[in-house]
């Protein structure tokens, strides 16, 4: 079977709104037309792959096992709205604080590009056709480094860096706008 190119999405600022370490049913926003962006993209055969730094957990602010729980919320949420991811890959370690093994220099922490390498070896997906969708340059730069060549910024996460603007192939508002552009080329 042929490799298959694959959309990866970074979680907060890109399918829910960003704000500072989200770990709760409570707080979880889906951006207004993430959802509809996603099962459009699912529509045309990609692939969909979360890739999220969450240093929540490194730092304490939340569990493993709330980060999992929201998740499987999310994902449950997403397959009740006809969108399949076909991965969720996290990133738990932080270089410089936490406990134990949380506190750690990894190659799964964006801007490393160890999260989109494990899904591509899992998933077998051809990264030299995918797409990475992100709101900072850290995103960008992982996807870069994994040699993934499409690389959008939406603008409905932080602020935009000119590091990270340098990075995208594109810049756009939102989710919404991002599967717009990939399902015109």
């Amino acid at each position: 079977m042929a490799k298959q190119p694959a959309i990866f999405l970074d979680r907060d600022g890109v399918i829910n709104k960003d704000g500072n370490y989200i770990c709760s049913v409570d707080d979880f926003q889906f951006i207004d037309g993430s959802i509809e962006a996603m099962q459009a993209l699912k529509r045309e055969g990609w692939l969909l792959v979360v890739i999220t730094n969450q240093s929540g957990i490194a730092r304490g602010y939340f569990s493993e096992d709330d980060f999992l729980a929201l998740t499987e919320w999310m994902d449950w949420s997403l397959v009740d709205r006809g969108v399949t991811l076909d991965g969720i890959y996290y990133c738990p370690h932080h270089p410089e604080v936490g406990e134990g093994d949380y506190r750690q220099v990894c190659d799964c922490r964006k801007p490393e590009p160890g999260m989109l390498l494990q899904a591509a070896k899992e998933l077998d997906i051809d990264l030299a056709n995918s797409w990475m969708i992100g709101d900072k340059a850290s995103d960008l730069l992982a996807a870069k480094r994994a040699e993934v060549p499409h690389r959008i910024l939406v603008k409905s996460g932080k602020n935009l860096t000119e590091e990270a603007k340098a990075l995208a192939e594109s810049i756009v508002d939102d989710l919404s706008d991002a599967a717009k552009l990939i399902l015109s080329n």
